[in-house]
This record gives C-alpha cells, sequence and structure tokens, in this order.
C-alpha cells in the first residue's frame, strides 16, 4: 500500500526562516584540492547526495562527489578519493549496506582526524517516524522500532523517493550547522527551498501517472521500490538478483510467466545496462507470448554521473525524465 505524506513532512520549519538571511560569519577555507571558499569542504559518496548537499550548503560550502561514473554498488577507493578526505570536513554517504563499506575504508585510510562522518541510512533508521517509511530489502514494510519488527535488512535505495530525500536534506541540513553554526539560518532557508521542489517531483510526477490504468513493469535490478511506491506504481520483477549480473534461462522464464500472467508489457532498462541483451530477450519472450506493445525504456536509478554533467539541479532532471519517460509509454 501506497504512503501519502503531506506536504509538512518536507517543510518541518517554518518558511519564514527563506528570506532575509546572510551570509555573514561563513569562514574562508583551503586546502589541497579544495577550492577556496567560504564555508565546511564536505565530500559526498556519490551523486544524488552531491545534488542535496549542494542545495542546502549554497554559498557556504565547496561540495565534491567522491563517486561518478563508478557507481556505489561496484565503489573502491582510489590514492585521488584518498587525498580529497585528507581536508574534507564531512563526508555524506548513503549507508544501509550500499556504500558504507565504501565509506569506512576511506575514513581508515585518512589520515583527518577532524573529518566527520554522516551516514544519512544510520540517521533515517533510528527516527521512529522515518523508520516506519523504510522498506526491507525483500519489500516488505517497516513498522517502527520497539514494535516487533522482524529482523532484516533496509532497501538502501532511499534517494529514489522524493520523500526520503526530503528527509535526508534535514539529515545533511542538521550536519551543515553542526559545521558551520553561524550559518544554521542559511541552510534552514536553502533545506526548505529544496524540499519543495522535491515535493514538486512527487506532486508532477503524479499528475503525470494520474489515470493510467497500467501500473507495473520490469525493473533492471531491486532498486525502485521506493520510487514506485511514491509514485503508485508496482514492480513487476526485476531482471537481475544482482546489479551486473544477467539472469539465467530459468529466471527469465519465471519472469515471463509473471509477466504474461499480469500483462506486464513495460521493461524499464537502466542505461548503466543498456547494452545488456536480457531486456531484449525479455521482449522477444513476452512478444513469443502473446503480450502485445511490448517497450523498453530507460529508468536512471541516478547512482552514476560525469563530472561535467554533475550540477545541483542534476536530481531533479534525472527524476523528471525517469517519470517523463514512463508517462509516454503507460497507458
Amino acid at each position: 500500500m501506497t504512503r501519502l505524506v503531506s506536504r509538512s513532512a518536507f517543510v518541518a520549519i517554518p518558511l519564514a526562516l527563506a528570506f532575509g538571511l546572510t551570509l555573514a560569519g561563513c569562514k574562508r577555507t583551503s586546502a589541497g584540492q579544495w577550492p577556496d571558499t567560504p564555508g565546511p569542504k564536505i565530500a559526498v559518496s556519490f551523486a544524488p547526495l552531491y545534488c542535496f548537499t549542494a542545495n542546502v550548503s549554497g554559498d557556504c560550502g565547496t561540495v565534491k562527489s567522491v563517486l561518478n561514473t563508478q557507481g556505489p554498488h561496484h565503489a573502491d577507493t582510489s590514492i585521488q578519493e584518498r587525498i580529497l578526505l585528507e581536508d574534507a570536513d564531512l563526508f555524506i554517504f548513503n549507508g544501509l549496506g550500499l556504500d558504507d563499506g565504501f565509506a569506512g575504508k576511506l575514513k581508515a585510510s585518512t589520515s583527518n582526524k577532524k573529518l566527520k562522518m554522516i551516514d544519512l541510512g544510520a540517521k533515517l533508521e533510528a527516527d521512529p517516524d522515518t523508520h516506519g517509511l523504510l522498506l526491507g530489502s525483500d519489500g516488505c514494510s517497516c513498522c517502527k522500532p520497539g514494535e516487533g519488527e522482524k529482523a532484516h535488512d533496509h532497501d538502501p535505495h532511499l534517494w529514489l523517493s522524493p520523500v526520503l530525500a526530503g528527509k535526508m536534506v534535514d539529515e545533511i541540513r542538521y550536519a551543515l550547522r553542526g559545521a558551520e553554526p553561524d550559518q544554521k539560518e542559511l541552510f534552514d532557508r536553502n533545506a526548505v527551498a529544496y524540499q519543495i521542489k522535491l515535493k514538486a517531483i512527487l506532486d508532477d510526477g503524479r499528475a503525470m501517472l494520474k489515470g493510467k490504468k497500467e501500473r507495473a513493469f520490469v525493473a533492471t535490478h531491486g532498486s525502485l521500490q521506493y520510487f514506485a511506491r511514491d509514485f503508485e506504481l508496482t514492480i513487476a520483477g526485476n531482471l537481475q538478483a544482482i546489479p551486473g549480473q544477467e539472469p539465467s534461462l530459468d529466471d527469465l522464464r519465471k519472469l515471463i510467466e509473471t509477466c504474461k500472467k499480469d500483462n506486464v508489457r513495460v521493461i524499464a532498462v537502466e542505461p548503466q545496462y543498456a547494452s545488456h541483451q536480457s531486456p531484449k530477450q525479455l521482449k522477444a519472450g513476452l512478444e513469443a507470448e502473446g503480450i502485445r506493445d511490448v517497450v523498453i525504456i530507460e529508468i536512471d536509478p541516478l547512482e552514476t554521473a560525469t563530472a561535467a554533467e554533475l550540477t545541483p539541479d542534476w536530481y531533479e532532471r534525472k527524476m523528471r525524465a525517469n517519470l517523463e519517460n514512463l508517462a509516454k509509454v503507460l497507458k
């Protein structure tokens, strides 16, 4: 069941904070790979967190993504990444088993004693209200801590939910306020402004998909649970049980049977795996079973980006492109 979240879940502080704030007190820092700009030096693990953090920090802070074309599922450390952390003030990462191992290795490899690690997933798990919005890695819903919840791992793909992205933005805001207390009003203002944009993605996406009788599609791997829930969609199945690993013939046959039963004809392919043969094999198998108008579209899980394309509005553009791709083909 889709959980609808009110506007207050995104905007938890008065909108009056959005006006009349200054940059006074934002200290200038410079070292190594970091430019001489005001505010803290903030490293983040990968692309979506760059957008969230850059929008909150605004003109008070420098944000750099450690991973670009190398996604968090296959992350490994390099000398350049270790050097970057030597002078960073914060390292913000997703956690929940996605990039926390990678983050731990980087932390252990640096001599930077002042580096503060911000595990967003752990913070969302610890919040009783937010915990209830999390899904298990198997898709099951979570209850609040202490209510007899069955132990399981949580789905780490938090950023693909505009609702949970808003919660992550709050945690980033708190972290930046701790690093630069004099600028807490600025960070609050910027967080509110960005959370409004996230709410607009949710509202606009639901409007795009309103009236669609088809609500199900096949995904590449299990990254789109939160995306589907926020936009009232269903994942009929996944091509890959493990990211990057093609399905066996038996797995493909089972997926064809599932799609045939529910008349699912939309296959969403991640651009990182667009050259793989399994989407074409699935399409051919569905057509052989009499499913009409089978289509393959791109849905980007937003795990990779080149340094050149990674701008503060990258997340918004990519999420809207995903929604537009779906809206064009669902009937």
